[in-house]
């Protein structure tokens, strides 16, 4: 398992390392929209599609993808768009995660695979306009959701159940605990303020995440991330719910070692649409 799970990342990485660092934003893009596309599929087996059925619901991602990205949506300032897809990630994800694994068979196909749909393309758009924006910005992203997961990882082994009496959602997720939540949110506090401080003494092109929220002032600014944090976790629980429901472990086997695209990226699903929220809001510099 180790060595299946080390020889995928390194493919992974020699695959997305190039393509991120290409001086032409649009590699990249087109290798997450590969990577969108995947999820797509996954999306349609673990509610039920059968495979032909799921390729067309990943083709139908595609396509909405591929009309934002002619449409030039890439390089627009959306607020709006953001400002609704953060809202609506709030609330929905507060509803499945309060009717959990019982109640998500339970809504109609066609509203999961569209609510699926949605998501998945406002993740690619995100990560897209993210890449647009700067390099900077875009690792700083993805960086708090790996910050956020490492710290709540070995926050949960060493300290869970130290200090709360029942864990996070055990009939979701059973493994995880509020101590990994909280020493999730410590971790993504601390690589802030060096990301911060590197931005303040190096100016890496375009600033990060951390330093746009530093303009809105200290308070928002840990606010905001304690915020995203939460929010990453909430996006790891929901697929999970979602491959409780269906009865598997992993979204597939597409990533050996690794499981599926979405087991990789549902934390990213909800921050990269809060993190353009957060720009659109305060404005690039």
């Amino acid at each position: 398992m180790l060595k299946q799970r080390v020889i995928t990342a390194l493919v992974l990485l020699a695959v997305l390392l190039p393509a991120l660092f290409y001086e032409s934003p649009l590699p990249f893009c087109g290798i997450a929209l590969l990577l969108i596309a995947a999820g797509a599929w996954e999306w349609g087996r673990l509610n039920g599609c059968a495979q032909g059925v799921a390729l067309a619901f990943a083709s139908v991602c595609i396509a909405a993808c591929a009309v934002s990205w002619w449409l030039g949506l890439l390089t627009q300032s959306l607020p709006l768009l953001w400002s609704l897809a953060g809202s609506a990630w709030v609330l929905v994800a507060a509803w499945l995660l309060r009717g959990g694994v019982a109640a998500w068979s339970l809504y109609p196909r066609w509203l999961r695979l569209i609510s699926g749909l949605v998501v998945l393309w406002l993740a690619w758009l995100a990560v897209a306009q993210a890449r647009f924006i700067g390099i900077n910005f875009l690792l700083s992203i993805l960086a708090l959701v790996w910050a956020a997961d490492i710290f709540a990882y070995f926050a949960g082994r060493a300290f869970g159940g130290s200090f709360s009496r029942g864990k996070l959602a055990p009939s979701i997720s059973p493994g995880k605990s509020w101590e990994g939540v909280w020493g999730g949110m410590i971790g993504v506090l601390a690589l802030a303020l060096f990301w911060r401080w590197v931005d303040t003494h190096w100016a890496i092109g375009v600033p990060s995440l951390y330093t746009h929220l530093g303009r809105a002032g200290w308070l928002l600014f840990l606010i905001a991330l304690v915020f995203m944090a939460a929010m990453s976790v909430a996006g790891d629980l929901i697929e999970s719910l979602v491959k409780r429901s269906a009865g598997v472990k992993d979204s597939s086997g597409l990533l050996p070692g690794h499981g599926g695209v979405l087991d990789r990226v549902d934390a990213l699903l909800p921050t990269l649409p809060l993190a353009l929220m957060l720009y659109a809001a305060l404005g690039p510099k």
